[in-house]
């Protein structure tokens, strides 16, 4: 996976778009979980299944950003911090994901640079993310552009089953 980088536009997300929007997000949780996560669930995973809750989280208005070459190749989703331990001037990158096929062709830092600065132009300082503890990939994707753990732990519930994720911060 990866090659040569894409040139991608980083634009507000559309609701027709909420098909191609689920298709990367099954599709990052099926590839970059595996092993990390049981098979049988990311087997079960279902694009079908996730376009309505991403029509309706476009349509409710949820701040989502996507990475476009003629094809969404991965989106980001951003807000207020949600964190009682974190200021609450601080932003949080809810989500942040890529097709695997585009991973390691400069997707994820476009709309990670992307998502902290909508989240600065809407007058956030700082920012936190989430992410799996045992994700390697997506922890040295995040330090190497600055983001630090900062200790914050937490295990969540996902439809069933439980994930403990790890806290990082960027100023």
């Amino acid at each position: 996976m990866g090659g040569a980088a894409v040139s991608v536009v980083v634009r507000p997300a559309r609701p027709a778009d909420a098909p191609a929007v689920a298709e990367v997000h099954v599709t990052g949780w099926q590839v970059g979980y595996r092993g990390l996560v049981e098979d049988a669930y990311l087997d079960a995973l279902s694009v079908a299944d996730r376009v309505g809750t991403w029509a309706q989280r476009l349509a409710d208005g949820a701040r989502v950003l996507v990475a476009d070459d003629g094809r969404v190749r991965g989106f980001a989703t951003t807000g207020p911090v949600r964190d009682d331990d974190v200021p609450a001037e601080a932003g949080e990158v809810y989500a942040l994901y890529v097709h695997p096929k585009a991973w390691g062709r400069g997707v994820g830092g476009a709309l990670l640079t992307a998502a902290l600065d909508d989240l600065a132009a809407r007058g956030h300082q700082g920012c936190v993310l989430w992410t799996l503890e045992g994700n390697a990939r997506a922890r040295g994707f995040y330090e190497h552009r600055g983001w630090v753990a900062d200790g914050g732990v937490k295990t969540e519930d996902h439809r069933g089953v439980l994930l403990r994720e790890v806290r990082y911060r960027h100023a």
